[in-house]
């Protein structure tokens, strides 16, 4: 390198990055090139402060059912909780019975708690996501009989 380098460019690039939102910036002169990059940012929901942390273990896609039943899927991207509150009890569980419209989970999407509703009356068969796990859109979360 040149005996031009000054560290100063290399900070107000950096901080240029972080401004910008930009994942690289190169400069370069007769004598001089820099190049300041930031690493590929590995994007996954965060559950709000009041949840539990979860530990989400497999992807969900792991988790679809190979089983016959009803499956209900996410309305949403988001994340799901399986109760009202962080230790309160689960709105259901395999076994449970529930009426059309009853609340099996929510799914959190952009600070709204959207209630995920059973679409007919039923046993639920399976959960297939923990709680604090994010979600996909038409991921299956239940599985009724």
């Amino acid at each position: 390198m040149s005996t031009d380098f000054n560290d100063d460019l290399v900070r107000r690039m950096a901080a240029l990055l972080e401004e910008t939102g930009l994942g690289e910036l190169e400069y370069e002169t007769k004598d001089l090139k820099i190049r300041v990059a930031r690493p590929p940012v590995h994007v996954s929901a965060v559950a709000p402060a009041m949840a539990a942390p979860a530990a989400v273990s497999a992807p969900a896609a792991a988790k679809e059912p190979a089983e016959s039943g009803d499956p209900v899927p996410s309305p949403m991207v988001g994340t799901a909780y399986l109760a009202a509150e962080p230790g309160s009890a689960p709105f259901v569980q395999p076994g449970s019975k529930v009426a059309k419209g009853s609340t099996l989970l929510i799914v959190e999407a952009m600070k709204v708690m959207n209630p995920i509703t059973a679409p007919r009356a039923g046993t639920v068969k399976s959960v297939l996501v923990d709680n604090g796990q994010p979600v996909e859109y038409g991921q299956t979360l239940v599985v009724l009989e």
